[in-house]
């Protein structure tokens, strides 16, 4: 079960993740990305046989806002499950709240959200992320300059609405976000 929200994101009830989806019911999710000091953002390859968009890349980090949880309780519990990264919410960054919405072309889905896009600075190999078991394949980093010049079929590689107009912007805000934090460790 999850909330069902209005488009002031107020909770106005509950129904199955499958109802939700089914009917492009209105709903809360979360998006971490990975960025790296090599100014790449980190992909979660999902599975081949996820119910919505599977086999694409993802954020680094995407989940549902479980019953009772508030969005950045729900960011860590997702960031803990699928990369094996136990963080606190300082180490969060709130980039920007975005409200989507889009069908997947292979199921039919509708994904309806109001979705925060956290920003997470990640020091660590990509080989120490733990992958979610029946849900990811593993992760992929790209740089971000590469990301705004995707050709035609490395784009049909990621989830369609993960590239659509102010996405670019986000990674560019989370670039933003590394070069400030390395510019304050470096000034006394």
């Amino acid at each position: 079960m999850l909330d069902i929200v209005d488009e002031n994101d107020v909770i106005i009830g509950q129904d199955t993740r499958e109802n939700i989806h089914k009917k492009g019911l209105l709903h809360r999710e979360i998006h971490i990305w990975f960025i790296t000091p090599k100014h790449e953002i980190i992909f979660q390859h999902r599975t081949k046989d996820k119910d919505t968009y599977p086999d694409l890349l993802d954020a680094t980090v995407g989940g549902h806002v479980d019953l009772g949880l508030t969005y950045d309780e729900a960011a860590l519990k997702e960031m803990e499950e699928e990369t094996g990264i136990k963080a606190d919410i300082s180490d969060l960054h709130l980039i920007k709240k975005l409200r989507r919405r889009s069908e997947d072309p292979v199921t039919g889905k509708i994904n309806n959200t109001f979705r925060p896009q956290y920003a997470y600075l990640f020091k660590g190999k990509i080989s120490d992320l733990k992958i979610e078991k029946g849900k990811a394949v593993g992760f992929e980093a790209w740089e971000i300059d590469k990301l705004m010049n995707l050709s035609e079929a490395e784009k049909k590689r990621f989830i369609p609405v993960n590239l659509e107009d102010g996405i670019a912007g986000l990674f560019r805000d989370c670039e933003q976000l590394l070069e400030k934090e390395q510019a304050s460790k470096i000034s006394p």
